[in-house]
This record gives C-alpha cells, sequence and structure tokens, in this order.
C-alpha cells in the first residue's frame, strides 16, 4: 500500500482525489493539509510516500513546500498537481525536488500513475509537459541570461516565507505568530528581502511576488 499526503487549499478538490485515489486499492490516503505550512509539517510527521501538493496554497506557496519537505524528508517522493501548464512553474516545481507533475484535468486518468512511478524512484510528467520542458532548458542554454536564477530563489528560505506572507497582507505582528517569530526578526527578514529583490514598498513586493506566482492575484 502506497501512503499519501494531499495538499490543496480546496476541500472539494482534496475530497475529489481521495476519493479517485481510494478507489485504486493501492493507495491509501493518510493526511490532508489545507497549506503549504501544514503539509511540511504533516509530512515529517507522517512520513507518507508520496506527497500531492498544489503549488497555489496559503501560507507557504507549493514550491516553497516541496523543498522543505524535500530537505527535512527526502524519503517522501512529491507529485505537483495544478492547473498550472506554464514551463516556468513545471521547471520550478523541478528544480525543488518534485519527482512529477500532472495537470488538474488530467488528474482522473494520470495521477494514481503518477503517485505509483515516484514511488518507484521515477519520475512522471505528462508528454506535452515534458516537451515543453525540454524546450525551455534548450532555449535557456543558449541564453545565458534566462540560465540566471529568479531573483526570490537566492532568498533563504525564511524570507521566502516571510515574503509570501506579507505579499498575500499578513502584518508584520500576524507573520511573527505564524512563523513563531519576534516582530524584530520579521522586521529584518522582510529588509533583507526588499534589498535583495531591489522593492521599494508593500505595492512592489505585492506585484513582484504576483510576477514571480507566489500568490495569486487578489
Amino acid at each position: 500500500m502506497i501512503r499519501v499526503l494531499l495538499a490543496d487549499d480546496h476541500t472539494i478538490v482534496r475530497q475529489g482525489v481521495r476519493l479517485c485515489l481510494e478507489a485504486m486499492g493501492d493507495l491509501e490516503v493518510v493526511a490532508e493539509a489545507e497549506d503549504g505550512q501544514t503539509a511540511v509539517q504533516l509530512t515529517a510527521q507522517l512520513r507518507p510516500d508520496v506527497a500531492v501538493v498544489d503549488l497555489t496554497m496559503p501560507r507557504l506557496n507549493g514550491v516553497d513546500a516541496i523543498r522543505q519537505i524535500k530537505r527535512d524528508t527526502p524519503a517522501t517522493e512529491v507529485v505537483v498537481l495544478s492547473v498550472h501548464d506554464s514551463e516556468a512553474y513545471v521547471v520550478q516545481a523541478l528544480r525543488a525536488g518534485a519527482a512529477g507533475y500532472v495537470l488538474k484535468r488530467n488528474a482522473a486518468t494520470e495521477l494514481a500513475a503518477a503517485i505509483r512511478a515516484a514511488h518507484e524512484g521515477q519520475a512522471y510528467l505528462h508528454p506535452s509537459i515534458a516537451r515543453r520542458v525540454i524546450d525551455d532548458y534548450l532555449s535557456r542554454m543558449r541564453s545565458a541570461e534566462d540560465s540566471l536564477a529568479e531573483p526570490h530563489e537566492r532568498l533563504t528560505p525564511r524570507e521566502r516565507e516571510v515574503l509570501q506572507l506579507a505579499a498575500e497582507g499578513h502584518s508584520t505582528r500576524a507573520i511573527a505568530g505564524l512563523l513563531c517569530l519576534s516582530t524584530k526578526t520579521v522586521e529584518h527578514h522582510r529588509a533583507s528581502v526588499m534589498t535583495k529583490l531591489g522593492l521599494h514598498g508593500q505595492t512592489e513586493l505585492v506585484k513582484y511576488a504576483i510576477r514571480a506566482g507566489l500568490v495569486e492575484p487578489a
């Protein structure tokens, strides 16, 4: 039996995926998470074989959740289940450590296969996504500028958490409570984020986070 954790901020999606997977007979959903931070915590506690993770979630986005899962619980494989089919999202997920990438519109036919493949140490990408990833890689090889990391990828994990939460509209005090930090520490991280990204003010921070796919437009 393959033990699976589901992480998606939409309850109806989690319920539908759970029903689909558990009907297979060899897949067991051991936990559900509605945000990235909870997904990381539950993965560390329960150590599922595979975590199925959405990319756009509150508190901690999917890409950073994948990074932390692979850092803290490396034996757990990660399969992304997302509505996003652009190369940028796929490449970020794979760089973070995902073993598979499935589009939500194909979940009924592909997700179980992707989970089994990941559990066996194999990668899983739909052919159309694989083609895009290859094209993106070749494009980056041709252009030194394109091969450079995104600015936010040079932030520390804690700075990325502060960036996302601040972009979501949380106050310094609220972020401190969510991350169990002092307000002074949060202010330090926020100032560091603004300096590293060359941002000036909350409006620019929010715009940057939306462009980078860290949060969804309001």
